[in-house]
């Protein structure tokens, strides 16, 4: 199965310039450890509050005049969601959209105000119903990961850090639910800047990719697991096949993080770097916080992923 390249990652960039916002990489002053620096890339700065709308861009702006004229179906938790349902607004695209019933409400609702018609369904159902609709209606699935132009699309921030990072970056914290960002990102950051490790992160109550890649095959978790997680955008029950390849070839590690540490990295990035993340974007920071040694690193970059979370959630996290 071939690996996404710099050719589909520019390609990617093309595609989405304009539509996609090219986030800059912000200094965390605040957040300096001795000689330990960090960096944020904040993705919850994207149209649809995440970095989603990268990769769901690019595999709907590539689909023939009628690939599009058929509709397109997705699944999704949320982000992604919101994602396809964006893009297919902006380029005239019918869109449907499947999502487990345990969704945030606010991202439900905001799937549906881009226009899309909405189908929720308990966890279980969320991946094989978007199967049956393709068959039934002839829609175009987009997948949330498992998908070159997904995956090339995600890697975009792979190539904004690789140009905007300064020449001591040394590592590059990304989390990872079904892999196609941290796919993506790991190649884009190996064939530009070889030397700077990256590294997975992702809820201790969701490790499949861990459990993954440390034993050189795809695991899987049993939803009933990974849906512990406050991270809703990160219980996927496995790794996709393609970001499953790109992960064993480019991503150096995966660290997990805890309940209260995504829960403390919520608030602390509100207070302090005046960003609003959800709990699926704050692992990545919570790892510089809570996992120096299993990470390394003196100059780190960290993708906040996503800031879609619900209000009431923030307040409690605010208040604790």
């Amino acid at each position: 199965m071939a690996l996404v390249g710099l050719e589909e990652l520019r390609a990617a960039r093309q595609r989405i310039a304009g539509v996609a916002v090219r986030t800059p990489l912000v200094p965390a002053p605040w957040a300096a450890e001795g000689e330990r620096r960090l960096w944020l890339k904040p993705e919850n700065l994207q149209p649809t509050g995440a970095f989603k709308t990268r990769g769901a861009y690019n595999r709907l702006s590539a689909l023939s005049a009628d690939e599009r004229s058929s509709g397109v179906v997705a699944q999704s938790s949320g982000n992604h969601a919101q994602a396809v349902a964006y893009a297919a607004q902006l380029l005239g695209i019918k869109a449907v959209i499947v999502m487990p019933d345990t969704s945030p409400a606010v991202k439900v609702e905001a799937t549906r105000s881009y226009g899309a018609e909405v189908i929720l369904v308990p966890p279980a159902e969320r991946d094989t119903l978007p199967g049956e609709l393709a068959d039934r209606h002839g829609y175009v699935w987009v997948p949330p990961y498992d998908d070159p132009f997904i995956i090339a699309g995600q890697g975009t921030v792979g190539l904004e850090i690789a140009e905007d990072a300064p020449a001591e970056l040394d590592t590059v914290l990304v989390p990872v639910s079904g892999g196609g960002l941290i796919g993506g990102t790991a190649a884009a950051l190996k064939l530009t800047r070889p030397g700077v490790r990256v590294i997975g992160v992702e809820p201790e109550l969701a490790a499949d990719a861990r459990a993954s890649l440390r034993s050189g095959r795809r695991v899987e978790w049993p939803a009933a697991d990974t849906y512990r997680t406050i991270a809703d955008g990160l219980r996927t029950p496995s790794v996709g096949v393609l970001p499953y390849e790109h992960i064993t070839a480019y991503v150096d590690d995966i660290v997990t993080v805890t309940e209260d540490e995504i829960r403390a990295t919520v608030a602390l990035l509100a207070r302090r770097g005046r960003l609003v993340a959800e709990p699926s974007g704050a692992v990545a920071p919570a790892a510089y916080f809570h996992r120096a040694a299993e990470t390394g690193g003196q100059t780190v970059a960290a993708v906040v992923s996503g800031g879609n979370i619900d209000p009431g959630l923030l307040a409690e996290l605010l208040s604790a």
